[in-house]
């Protein structure tokens, strides 16, 4: 019985043995043309495997600095407008200093500020910015906030009566949506 499992473990060889079978190397005879065709193939294969290393690496480093880029873009993306805006700011800094002296009159002082609203608004019809129409208009909820309803047996039901806050649209797009005063039917 036991030669019978010897000659059992004989036949079939240890995994060990298959392994090494598999590993052996085999001669192949190969003419010559053929076998410099193949080196060249090997020669292109490893030249194309060494140029797509180097585009990752080159589109790694391209993603790198455009990532950067967008940064230093949206870190200095309103600079413009806070150029514009420190105007406004000097204005008003010059009309307080002359309100605090006492060197001008009230109505100087009203109409310098009018004149920086002027200016302000100017500056943020140049940005793309301009404000949305409300009074007497009918009331829209894209655009509109109703802050209060009154009563109205005079004008049409949703028509805004009275503008609380302004709201303003930046390119088209609404930026802050007007608070308003809606009319609406006695009952």
């Amino acid at each position: 019985m036991k030669n019978m499992e010897e000659h059992k473990n004989n036949q079939k060889g240890t995994p060990e043995d298959t392994h090494n079978q598999k590993k052996e190397e085999k001669v192949v005879t190969l003419i010559e043309g053929e076998y410099l065709a193949l080196l060249e193939e090997v020669k292109k294969g490893k030249d194309g495997y060494d140029k797509m290393l180097r585009n990752q690496a080159d589109l790694e480093n391209t993603r790198k600095r455009l990532d950067r880029e967008k940064q230093e873009f949206v870190k200095f993306a309103n600079e413009g407008l806070i150029l514009d805006l420190l105007n406004v700011l000097d204005d008003l800094e010059r009309t307080v200093d002359l309100a605090q002296t006492g060197k001008e009159d009230l109505s100087a002082f009203v109409k310098g500020v009018e004149m920086i609203l002027a200016h302000l608004y100017e500056m943020l019809k140049n940005h793309g910015v301009k404000p949305i129409e409300a009074e007497g208009k009918i009331f829209d909820p894209n655009f509109h906030e109703a802050l209060m309803q009154v009563e109205n047996k005079e004008l049409p039901e949703h028509t805004i009566i009275e503008v609380l806050q302004k709201g303003y649209l930046i390119h088209g797009r609404i930026l802050r949506t007007a608070k308003v005063k809606v009319s609406k039917k006695s009952m």
